[in-house]
């Protein structure tokens, strides 16, 4: 048996870890053909602001994370509705969510340093609550991609033409903004809410520069988005490296690997 796999919290990290990446591969390719990556962002920056309110008021943290994302999420496709532009929607939420956070934290003191794992990630402290509900919240978000795959994929390539088949384009687009809220918060354990984003958008946009269809993209995506967990964290174990860290510097080796492996075959 592996040495690292003998502890308790290196199996729960490689749980957590691999559910998570698979999630974020997923939804990470329909929101980087839609260009809204910059949505990650702009809800893990939301959360900073249900984390601390959920600390203040002894809330598990991830579930008023949870609330505060949903509700900014849908808020942005609000605004972006009444015609406000796209990045300053989620600008105004992301600033909202931020300031929240600040000002809780100069109210309140003694959880400034959990509030530092949530900015860090800190995978390998993984609780079995946080494994229990990235199961369960993963695998519904994954039924849903599922479930909506067809419609998804439609107003991905073409929002008009779908508009124009009857297919209900707004509410489609609250779905996917309200399963990309759940993504990030059930990523924050892992990499933290400065670095979440990259774990969604990274692989994604690495398996793009091969992928022939979609369903390849999504594949090649998640096989990144796993692999770079195992070895992010195996790095992370035998160097002592901030593992949240080191798992999107996988994956940035990754993408620029790709990237000059593709321009290579190109010249």
């Amino acid at each position: 048996m592996i040495e690292f796999l003998q502890y308790g919290f290196m199996q729960r990290a490689f749980i957590a870890g691999i559910l998570t990446a698979l999630l974020c591969a997923v939804i990470g390719v329909f929101l980087v053909l839609r260009r809204m990556s910059l949505i990650g962002d702009g809800l893990a920056h939301i959360s900073f602001g249900g984390i601390a309110a959920g600390m203040l008021f002894g809330i598990y943290p991830l579930l008023s994370a949870l609330v505060f994302s949903v509700l900014a999420a849908l808020g942005i496709q609000k605004l972006k509705r009444m015609k406000v532009y796209g990045d300053a929607a989620i600008a105004i939420f992301f600033s909202f969510g931020l300031s929240i956070g600040v000002v809780i934290v100069s109210m309140a003191h003694g959880f400034n340093a959990d509030l530092f794992s949530y900015l860090f990630g800190s995978i390998l402290a993984v609780s079995g609550a946080d494994i229990l509900l990235v199961l369960v919240v993963g695998i519904a978000t994954l039924a849903m991609l599922y479930l909506f795959y067809k419609e998804l994929f439609y107003i991905t390539f073409d929002e008009e033409s779908a508009r124009a088949a009857g297919i209900p384009v707004e509410r489609l687009n609250n779905l996917l903004v309200v399963l990309t809220a759940i993504t990030v918060v059930l990523s924050l354990r892992i990499v933290g809410i400065l670095l979440v984003s990259s774990f969604i958008v990274i692989p994604a946009s690495t398996a793009l520069l091969f992928s022939r269809g979609f369903r390849q993209a999504i594949a090649v995506s998640a096989l990144i988005a796993v692999a770079s967990v195992i070895l992010g964290l195996v790095l992370a174990y035998y160097f002592d490296l901030a593992a949240g860290g080191a798992i999107v510097l996988v994956l940035v080796a990754a993408f620029a690997s790709g990237l000059l492996i593709k321009n290579m075959h190109a010249g």
